[in-house]
Protein backbone atom coordinates (compact mmCIF):
# COMPACT_ATOMS: atom_id res chain seq x y z
CA UNK A 1 0.00 0.00 0.00
CA UNK A 2 1.17 3.44 -0.79
CA UNK A 3 0.17 6.72 0.57
CA UNK A 4 0.30 9.52 -1.86
CA UNK A 5 -0.06 13.23 -0.86
CA UNK A 6 -0.29 15.67 -3.37
CA UNK A 7 -1.47 19.55 -3.60
CA UNK A 8 -5.00 20.62 -4.46
CA UNK A 9 -3.81 21.20 -7.79
CA UNK A 10 -6.07 18.83 -10.58
CA UNK A 11 -2.78 18.89 -13.05
CA UNK A 12 -0.92 16.96 -10.23
CA UNK A 13 -2.56 13.89 -9.86
CA UNK A 14 -4.11 13.47 -13.70
CA UNK A 15 -1.16 11.17 -14.63
CA UNK A 16 -1.64 9.12 -11.55
CA UNK A 17 -4.85 7.21 -12.93
CA UNK A 18 -4.81 3.45 -12.88
CA UNK A 19 -2.52 3.25 -9.53
CA UNK A 20 -3.69 0.14 -7.13
CA UNK A 21 -3.36 -0.44 -3.58
CA UNK A 22 -2.88 3.59 -3.74
CA UNK A 23 -3.99 6.28 -0.99
CA UNK A 24 -4.59 9.73 -2.45
CA UNK A 25 -4.43 12.77 0.42
CA UNK A 26 -4.70 16.05 -0.83
CA UNK A 27 -3.85 19.74 0.01
CA UNK A 28 -5.63 22.97 -0.75
CA UNK A 29 -4.03 25.75 0.67
CA UNK A 30 -4.38 28.16 -2.39
CA UNK A 31 -8.24 27.55 -2.45
CA UNK A 32 -8.76 27.74 0.84
CA UNK A 33 -7.13 31.40 0.83
CA UNK A 34 -9.03 32.43 -2.24
CA UNK A 35 -12.24 30.77 -0.54
CA UNK A 36 -11.69 33.26 2.71
CA UNK A 37 -10.60 36.01 0.96
CA UNK A 38 -14.23 35.54 -1.17
CA UNK A 39 -15.86 35.35 2.18
CA UNK A 40 -14.29 38.57 3.83
CA UNK A 41 -12.28 36.39 6.39
CA UNK A 42 -8.95 36.96 6.76
CA UNK A 43 -6.17 34.40 7.60
CA UNK A 44 -4.35 34.70 10.87
CA UNK A 45 -1.38 32.41 11.91
CA UNK A 46 0.99 31.13 15.04
CA UNK A 47 4.34 30.48 13.94
CA UNK A 48 3.28 29.15 10.13
CA UNK A 49 -0.08 27.45 11.13
CA UNK A 50 -3.71 28.67 9.70
CA UNK A 51 -6.38 29.71 12.68
CA UNK A 52 -9.09 28.07 11.97
CA UNK A 53 -11.91 29.68 14.08
CA UNK A 54 -15.37 28.79 13.58
CA UNK A 55 -16.78 30.85 11.10
CA UNK A 56 -12.92 30.23 8.99
CA UNK A 57 -13.91 26.24 9.62
CA UNK A 58 -16.97 25.92 7.80
CA UNK A 59 -15.03 27.78 4.67
CA UNK A 60 -12.15 25.42 4.83
CA UNK A 61 -13.95 22.72 4.88
CA UNK A 62 -16.41 23.75 1.51
CA UNK A 63 -13.13 24.00 -0.03
CA UNK A 64 -11.50 21.06 0.90
CA UNK A 65 -14.39 19.04 -0.46
CA UNK A 66 -14.59 21.11 -3.59
CA UNK A 67 -10.94 20.31 -4.15
CA UNK A 68 -11.86 16.64 -3.03
CA UNK A 69 -14.44 16.54 -5.82
CA UNK A 70 -12.40 18.01 -8.61
CA UNK A 71 -9.46 15.50 -7.78
CA UNK A 72 -11.73 12.44 -7.83
CA UNK A 73 -13.35 13.88 -11.60
CA UNK A 74 -9.57 13.89 -12.23
CA UNK A 75 -8.44 10.39 -11.06
CA UNK A 76 -11.71 9.28 -12.68
CA UNK A 77 -14.39 6.51 -11.88
CA UNK A 78 -12.51 4.51 -9.66
CA UNK A 79 -12.00 7.39 -7.47
CA UNK A 80 -13.60 7.53 -4.07
CA UNK A 81 -13.64 11.12 -2.14
CA UNK A 82 -13.51 10.61 1.57
CA UNK A 83 -13.74 13.58 3.86
CA UNK A 84 -11.45 12.67 7.13
CA UNK A 85 -13.71 13.91 9.71
CA UNK A 86 -16.72 11.53 8.35
CA UNK A 87 -14.55 8.36 8.18
CA UNK A 88 -12.70 8.65 11.44
CA UNK A 89 -9.13 10.49 11.17
CA UNK A 90 -8.45 11.16 14.86
CA UNK A 91 -6.51 14.31 15.72
CA UNK A 92 -5.00 15.79 18.87
CA UNK A 93 -6.44 19.47 19.09
CA UNK A 94 -4.44 22.67 19.30
CA UNK A 95 -6.25 24.77 21.32
CA UNK A 96 -4.06 28.25 20.45
CA UNK A 97 -5.24 27.48 17.05
CA UNK A 98 -8.97 27.34 17.10
CA UNK A 99 -10.46 24.17 15.48
CA UNK A 100 -7.16 22.94 14.47
CA UNK A 101 -5.85 19.48 15.35
CA UNK A 102 -2.45 17.47 14.57
CA UNK A 103 -3.38 13.88 13.26
CA UNK A 104 -2.52 10.91 15.03
CA UNK A 105 -1.91 7.31 13.07
CA UNK A 106 -5.44 6.20 12.02
CA UNK A 107 -6.86 3.27 10.64
CA UNK A 108 -10.44 4.03 8.56
CA UNK A 109 -12.73 1.08 7.75
CA UNK A 110 -13.75 3.35 4.62
CA UNK A 111 -10.15 3.61 3.38
CA UNK A 112 -9.78 0.00 3.82
CA UNK A 113 -12.94 -1.00 2.10
CA UNK A 114 -12.78 1.07 -0.68
CA UNK A 115 -9.01 -0.33 -1.58
CA UNK A 116 -10.87 -3.63 -0.98
CA UNK A 117 -12.76 -2.81 -3.77
CA UNK A 118 -10.55 -1.59 -6.08
CA UNK A 119 -10.75 1.88 -6.07
CA UNK A 120 -8.62 4.51 -4.89
CA UNK A 121 -9.85 6.49 -1.51
CA UNK A 122 -9.01 10.07 -2.12
CA UNK A 123 -9.40 12.07 1.26
CA UNK A 124 -9.66 15.42 2.51
CA UNK A 125 -7.40 16.49 5.26
CA UNK A 126 -9.91 16.85 7.45
CA UNK A 127 -10.23 15.24 11.28
CA UNK A 128 -13.14 14.24 13.76
CA UNK A 129 -14.81 17.08 15.36
CA UNK A 130 -14.24 18.62 12.39
CA UNK A 131 -11.12 19.91 13.18
CA UNK A 132 -8.88 21.57 10.05
CA UNK A 133 -5.48 19.61 10.38
CA UNK A 134 -2.20 20.02 7.75
CA UNK A 135 -2.43 17.45 4.78
CA UNK A 136 0.98 16.41 4.77
CA UNK A 137 1.05 15.05 8.43
CA UNK A 138 -2.74 13.63 7.85
CA UNK A 139 -0.66 11.50 5.49
CA UNK A 140 1.76 10.26 7.93
CA UNK A 141 -1.28 9.55 10.04
CA UNK A 142 -2.64 7.37 7.39
CA UNK A 143 0.46 5.98 6.17
CA UNK A 144 1.50 4.62 10.04
CA UNK A 145 -2.05 4.00 10.70
CA UNK A 146 -2.37 1.89 7.85
CA UNK A 147 0.94 0.17 8.23
CA UNK A 148 1.31 1.52 4.35
CA UNK A 149 4.56 0.29 2.62
CA UNK A 150 4.96 3.68 1.38
CA UNK A 151 4.46 7.20 1.76
CA UNK A 152 5.24 9.63 -1.44
CA UNK A 153 4.99 13.34 -1.16
CA UNK A 154 4.22 14.64 -4.25
CA UNK A 155 5.89 18.55 -4.53
CA UNK A 156 6.85 21.17 -7.15
CA UNK A 157 10.57 20.65 -6.18
CA UNK A 158 12.65 17.69 -7.10
CA UNK A 159 13.17 16.93 -3.20
CA UNK A 160 14.94 18.02 -0.19
CA UNK A 161 17.44 20.77 -1.37
CA UNK A 162 21.13 21.37 0.68
CA UNK A 163 23.31 23.88 -0.47
CA UNK A 164 21.25 24.04 -4.18
CA UNK A 165 21.53 20.19 -4.59
CA UNK A 166 18.94 17.46 -4.14
CA UNK A 167 19.40 15.28 -1.73
CA UNK A 168 19.36 11.53 -2.52
CA UNK A 169 19.07 10.90 0.70
CA UNK A 170 18.61 12.21 4.73
CA UNK A 171 18.64 10.36 7.74
CA UNK A 172 15.85 11.91 10.33
CA UNK A 173 17.52 12.52 12.93
CA UNK A 174 20.19 14.63 10.79
CA UNK A 175 16.49 16.09 9.31
CA UNK A 176 15.44 17.06 12.82
CA UNK A 177 18.85 18.98 13.69
CA UNK A 178 18.34 20.83 10.39
CA UNK A 179 14.31 21.74 10.98
CA UNK A 180 15.15 23.05 14.59
CA UNK A 181 18.45 25.74 13.72
CA UNK A 182 15.84 26.36 10.53
CA UNK A 183 17.63 25.91 7.82
CA UNK A 184 14.82 24.72 6.18
CA UNK A 185 11.63 27.15 4.99
CA UNK A 186 8.38 27.07 3.66
CA UNK A 187 6.38 23.71 2.09
CA UNK A 188 8.92 21.51 3.00
CA UNK A 189 9.22 22.12 6.49
CA UNK A 190 6.02 19.76 7.79
CA UNK A 191 6.38 17.42 4.49
CA UNK A 192 9.79 16.45 6.04
CA UNK A 193 8.63 16.69 9.64
CA UNK A 194 5.29 14.37 8.28
CA UNK A 195 8.71 11.84 6.56
CA UNK A 196 10.46 11.85 9.73
CA UNK A 197 7.58 11.00 11.95
CA UNK A 198 6.59 8.43 8.87
CA UNK A 199 10.32 7.38 8.42
CA UNK A 200 10.47 6.36 12.37
CA UNK A 201 7.89 3.85 12.33
CA UNK A 202 9.12 1.79 9.17
CA UNK A 203 7.35 3.46 6.25
CA UNK A 204 9.48 4.12 3.76
CA UNK A 205 9.29 7.95 3.42
CA UNK A 206 10.06 9.62 -0.04
CA UNK A 207 10.02 13.58 -0.69
CA UNK A 208 10.23 14.05 -4.44
CA UNK A 209 13.91 12.11 -5.05
CA UNK A 210 14.76 12.16 -1.78
CA UNK A 211 14.29 9.37 0.87
CA UNK A 212 13.79 9.97 4.09
CA UNK A 213 15.31 6.94 6.39
CA UNK A 214 15.09 6.41 10.55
Amino acid sequence: MIVLKVGGSVASVVELRGLDDTVVVHGGGPQISVAMARAGLTASFVRGRRVTDEAALAVVRDALLEVNRELCAALGPRAVGLAGDEIGLRATRVPELGHVGVPVPSRPQAILEALAAGLVPVVAPLAVGPLNVNADEAAAALAVGLAAERIVFLTDVPGVLRDHSVLAQIEADEADRLLDDGVFEGGIVPKLHAAVRAARVGVRAEIGETVVVA
